[in-house]
């Protein structure tokens, strides 16, 4: 069966408020990064993990380098598409270690041709950095940095986007874990 998809992990933030590089910490043993590769490599052919800093080198994936430095996630995703194949590229930020197949999957299940975005929404916010983006999205990402933009949500609202509603049993799956307590709050949550 042949996927035609490319996995984006996009790993290129500052992590200011976790106070060292959030793809790098460990849950259970394994890096945030190395959960969303065992999480994504089943349902992608590629995975391209956007990162400046050689350490994802390990990984094993390919690392692309921000093509317009330090404008954000925008950047970040435009970057990705640029080096991706397939017109279909699931989309994830290094934060989301929970994330889980089931969830990828409701993604995937609602890519359509006329769609340019599919993303994740639960507790009333969209999630453009868990999200399916069609290749065709990186001419808009370009027009929007060079307009000086660098949120995702700026993307979201200019393009043809769908959003799936998650249910409140999906939460941990989409946990962003920003913070110290971000991470206490997850690993006490594994240890229940």
């Amino acid at each position: 069966m042949e996927k035609q998809r490319t996995g984006i992990i996009l790993a290129g933030g500052k992590s200011s408020r976790m106070g060292r590089d959030k793809g790098l910490i460990r849950i259970e043993g394994k890096t945030f990064v190395q959960r969303i590769i065992d999480v994504l490599a089943p349902l992608v052919d590629d995975i391209i993990i956007v990162s400046d800093k050689p350490e994802y080198d390990a990984f094993g994936c390919k690392r692309a380098e921000d093509l317009i430095r330090d404008a954000g996630p925008l950047a970040g995703l435009y970057t990705g598409l640029h080096y991706s194949e397939t017109e279909d590229n699931i989309v994830l930020s290094c934060d989301v270690p929970m994330v889980n197949t089931e969830v990828l999957r409701m993604l995937m299940d609602r890519v359509a041709d006329d769609t340019d975005i599919v993303q994740l929404a639960y507790d009333g916010k969209t999630m453009p950095m868990l999200a399916m983006y069609k290749k065709r999205c990186e001419k808009k990402c370009l027009e929007l940095l060079e307009s000086g933009q660098r949120r995702l949500r700026t993307l979201a609202l200019q393009s043809r986007t769908e959003t799936v509603v998650l249910e409140e049993r999906f939460a941990i799956t989409v946990a962003n874990i920003n913070t110290p307590d971000d991470l206490k709050e997850i690993s006490d949550e594994n240890n229940d």
